[in-house]
């Protein structure tokens, strides 16, 4: 949970080039200004290969969103969701499914990223 309002932590989700500034591991993302279903582009990290990804599914109401991601054989789905906490605050939610070795490896970088996108 993080001191951001609701709306700032969902604007930074939608907005595809704020990505860098709370997530750390991402120095940049080549697609669409703006977080919508059917979306496509590539996250360039800090290291490694890019990796390409789809967005599934964005509900603007319920401040959901999905997307499956792959690099090389590697594939996973990200389910993010936004929710203001309890007594204040915003809480983020983030479900990944794929293998294990890579879920446990990017949970740790997610959680980082994670803080960050709330705490700002």
């Amino acid at each position: 949970m993080g001191a951001a309002s609701v709306e700032t932590v969902w604007q930074r989700y939608v907005r595809t080039a704020a990505w860098p500034m709370w997530a750390p591991q991402i120095r940049a993302v080549e697609t669409e200004a703006e977080l919508r279903a059917g979306m496509r582009g590539r996250v360039v990290p800090v290291a490694g290969p890019s990796v390409a990804f789809v967005v599934e599914a964005v509900d603007h109401q319920a401040r959901t969103w999905r997307w499956r991601v792959q690099a090389g054989p590697v594939r996973m789905r990200l389910c993010h969701a936004v929710r203001a906490g309890t007594p204040s605050g915003t809480e983020t939610e983030l479900r990944i499914d794929g293998p294990a070795p890579v879920v446990w490896a990017y949970a740790l970088l997610a959680h980082r990223a994670l803080r960050r996108l709330v705490d700002q």
